[in-house]
């Protein structure tokens, strides 16, 4: 067990990083960023931000040499300096549920080998393969980049095989997954955790719904049956066992064919639909992290109020600096933003949590909120 008092590392600067680190540091930890931009979220609130390269040996010394245990923000710290880091300090989680993350055939193909649903996908290395992988998932269907892709990028619709190869040659003939694209009723996410006892304890389910590839609103009770919201929590849980997994596990599901729970990626890392536990739930995502981290009983989940989540992106600038004032004017609004400088579009800025009597409600506030910044008048 690692008490409050001792130095946590973390891997990456952006915003999960600023928020484990500023609840690490409320709980009496010490945190040790290492995260190449100057400019860092994190860094900017971390004890010690090591400013330099992932793979940097002489960073990742210190971050060994001063760290009781390190954790990740996001999935695609190289291989060699998981496995560097590995070898001096607990790494959670740990580089081979990393690993299966990281990409996203090994992660399809994980979750396949394990009775896990997901869309019918087929690995696509060579141009000569794509007419045959389209005949074999069928039109309409995504193609995605295998490695590095998030909020929509490194993915595109196709229908056709002209479709199909223009995406591809757009991709660089990267290595891609090209899969069946579902006709979903419901899109939904668990946030969990896992200790190194192998206690599970899952976050209620949110409803999520995304605009250009990007999570625009969660809603958390999730406006599903309980004999869904249950088997989501089920499989999610279940799934962090496979991997053998500790920290703070995202699971996206689609919802499809009549009720039927598909994977869709897993997030090893707190993930942008648990924001909403920062104000709603006894205990957040970021706590959860650290509880995890360093081997203390997990804390409970228990939903306080119905909330949604709506993220603000840079697009809220373009008119001028967001109207704060009347989003927080209210009831039940709670601002939370990043300490991102550059406001572009399409950038994740911060979001707002809305608390309200019912799900409908909360969500109904959430667009009252988010039109406040903008000083557009209330529906």
């Amino acid at each position: 067990m690692i008490l409050p008092g001792a130095s946590l590392g973390v891997l990456g600067g952006g915003q999960l990083g600023r928020m484990f680190t500023m609840r690490a540091r409320e709980m009496g930890y010490r945190v040790v960023v290492l995260e190449p931009d100057p400019r860092s979220p994190a860094g900017a609130v971390a004890d010690r931000h090591l400013c330099a390269a992932y793979d940097d040996v002489a960073a990742l010394d210190v971050v060994a040499s001063e760290c009781a245990a390190v954790t990740v923000e996001f999935e695609n710290v190289p291989k060699r300096a998981l496995d560097r880091l590995a070898h001096r300090v607990p790494l959670r989680p740990s580089a081979e549920a990393l690993a299966v993350a990281q990409d996203r055939v090994r992660e399809k193909t994980f979750l396949r080998r394990h009775g896990f649903g997901t869309a019918p996908f087929v690995a696509v290395t060579g141009s000569d393969q794509l007419a045959g992988a389209l005949e074999t998932v069928g039109p309409p269907a995504l193609l995605k980049t295998s490695r590095l892709g998030y909020d929509g990028k490194g993915q595109q619709t196709v229908r056709t095989v002209d479709e199909l190869e223009a995406a591809f040659r757009n991709f660089d003939a990267a290595p891609c997954v090209l899969e069946r694209q579902l006709d979903l009723e419901a899109e939904l996410s668990v946030v969990l955790a896992r200790g190194t006892d192998g206690v599970t304890v899952p976050f209620p389910a949110g409803e999520n719904r995304h605009h250009d590839g990007i999570l625009d609103t969660t809603v958390v009770p999730a406006r599903i049956g309980q004999a869904l919201a249950t088997a989501a929590a089920d499989l999610a849980g279940t799934l962090a066992e496979r991997l053998e997994y500790v920290g703070v596990l995202g699971v996206e599901l689609f919802v499809a064919d009549g009720g039927t729970l598909f994977v869709n990626e897993i997030a090893p890392r707190p993930h942008n639909s648990g924001h909403y536990t920062l104000d709603a739930c006894i205990t957040d995502q970021f706590e959860q992290q650290v509880r995890a981290l360093c081997e203390l009983p997990l804390g409970s989940p228990a939903l306080l109020s119905p909330v949604a989540m709506i993220n603000v992106l840079g697009d809220v600038w373009a008119g001028g600096p967001p109207r704060w004032d009347r989003a927080l004017a209210l009831p039940g609004v709670k601002l939370h933003l990043y300490g991102k400088a550059d406001p572009r579009p399409g950038r994740k800025m911060g979001h707002l949590n809305c608390m309200a009597a019912t799900a409908d409600d909360a969500l109904a506030l959430a667009r009252r909120a988010h039109a406040a910044l903008l000083d557009h008048p209330s529906p």
